[in-house]
């Protein structure tokens, strides 16, 4: 069973020895009262107090998102919908994304450098294109995303891990894909030089709804580059699908979006101006661990790496809606559209690679920055999850990552699910 609290003018345990480090390092940091919730349930809270000026929509957010949820034991209830898993197909190597050519055909990015075609349910032998990348610890081939128009012009993008004259760079290219489906080639960088590390290195690809480019980044093990607006690292970025950056993003000519992010690797959208950001804690930087968060923010907001991490608070930063004691982390990210699985449409589905599980999470629908309820479904039955993804049947689909050194590499290698309603 776990153990919930819901945070909002004090801190005890762990949290406060963190705040204690915070402190020494001359930070100005508060966080709230703690009371004790049973099951992983979230009572409903009190709003925010009234603000006197009129507030962006950042400052909105901000303000509806006082109320983290922090789960000290564990990682949530069982989940309690009635659902299945189906496999696709297997015999993948570290799959992290997926584009949806047809109802039927997809293409899938493998961490070493390969696009892979999946053609009526069968994983083709000869990839579609082997990307020349520098596939050291998380880096590799990361996301895929097709252009808006993509029907028409057979464009996509992904984000990868290149050698640049002995260095090691992120980049997002476009390419184009054959008429056949069999073949790609690559057309134009779009975003060049996101810096790399070993750990922390994004790689999360998704269009938003008024068809701009979203960039998920990690702060590549410099943390403070994450507040550093003139750095790609530890970002959202926003650009147009040329590689522009928009006139109304909210740092005027720069591709930032939303600042202060350790290492996301998924994010959708709540309402056309609204994210959800699935984020890793620290793995040991700074004296920290653990403290994966969900966060819920809009244009030009900052969480707050590093100054405050778990369910601290500071001015002009957004502390998460929910955060875990233990380490989880997430992966890939969507919320649930389909009609498949009633109860979960207008939830979080995220992946989990170090709990090895689903995670469903539910938001209040008239403050939709604060936790509803939450949920763990396959716990350990499928291993490590990564990408989390709507296809065009309304199903979602999710992929293992058991074959990336940290899990358990089975002889039919990684996966693809697809998860429906396990009612009859």
């Amino acid at each position: 069973m776990s153990k919930t609290i819901k945070c909002k003018k004090s801190l005890t345990g762990r949290l406060w020895m963190a705040l204690c480090f915070i402190a020494l390092t001359g930070c100005n940091t508060s966080t709230p009262e703690v009371s004790r919730i049973n099951n992983g349930d979230t009572p409903t809270s009190s709003a925010p107090n009234n603000p006197t000026q009129p507030q962006t929509p950042t400052q909105a957010v901000a303000l509806a998102n006082r109320n983290c949820i922090l789960i000290e034991d564990g990682y949530g209830s069982p989940g309690q919908v009635a659902v299945q898993a189906e496999e696709v197909v297997s015999g993948l190597e570290i799959p992290w994304g997926i584009l949806f050519i047809s109802a039927t055909d997809m293409l899938v990015t493998e961490r070493p450098g390969r696009i892979r075609l999946v053609q009526n349910g069968q994983l083709q032998s000869e990839p579609v294109a082997i990307v020349p990348v520098t596939a050291r610890g998380e880096g590799g081939l990361l996301d895929i995303v097709p252009h808006p128009e993509f029907a028409s012009n057979r464009l996509f993008y992904i984000y990868y891990t290149a050698d640049r004259n002995g260095s090691s760079v992120n980049l997002v290219e476009r390419w184009q894909l054959s008429p056949d489906n069999t073949s790609a080639s690559p057309d134009k960088i779009i975003v060049d030089n996101i810096p790399v590390a070993r750990f922390h290195n994004g790689g999360r690809l998704r269009f938003g709804p008024e068809g701009m480019l979203y960039i998920g980044t990690g702060d590549a093990r410099n943390p403070q580059s994450s507040q550093e607006v003139s750095s790609l690292a530890g970002k959202i970025l926003r650009v147009t699908p040329e590689g522009e950056v928009p006139e109304d993003n909210p740092f005027p000519g720069n591709p930032a979006y939303i600042i202060g992010i350790r290492n996301t690797q998924g994010f959708d959208w709540l309402d056309p101006s609204t994210l959800v950001i699935t984020d890793h804690g620290p793995s040991g930087e700074l004296g920290r661990t653990g403290h994966d968060e969900v966060s819920v923010a809009s244009a030009g907001a900052n969480l707050g790496w590093p100054p405050i991490y778990g369910c601290q608070d500071r001015e002009g930063m957004i502390p998460p809606s929910l955060t875990w004691d233990e380490a989880v982390p997430p992966g890939g990210a969507a919320i649930y559209t389909g009609d498949a699985i009633p109860e979960w449409r207008g939830s979080l589905l995220m992946g989990v690679l170090g709990a090895r599980h689903l995670h469903r999470v539910t938001f209040e629908p008239q403050s939709p920055a604060q936790v509803q309820s939450h949920e763990v479904y396959f716990q350990n039955e499928f291993g490590r999850l990564r990408e989390v993804i709507m296809g065009p049947d309304g199903e979602l689909y999710v992929t293992t990552s058991n074959c990336d050194g940290r899990g358990n590499c089975p002889p039919d290698k990684d996966k693809i699910l697809r998860i429906t309603s396990g009612n009859p």
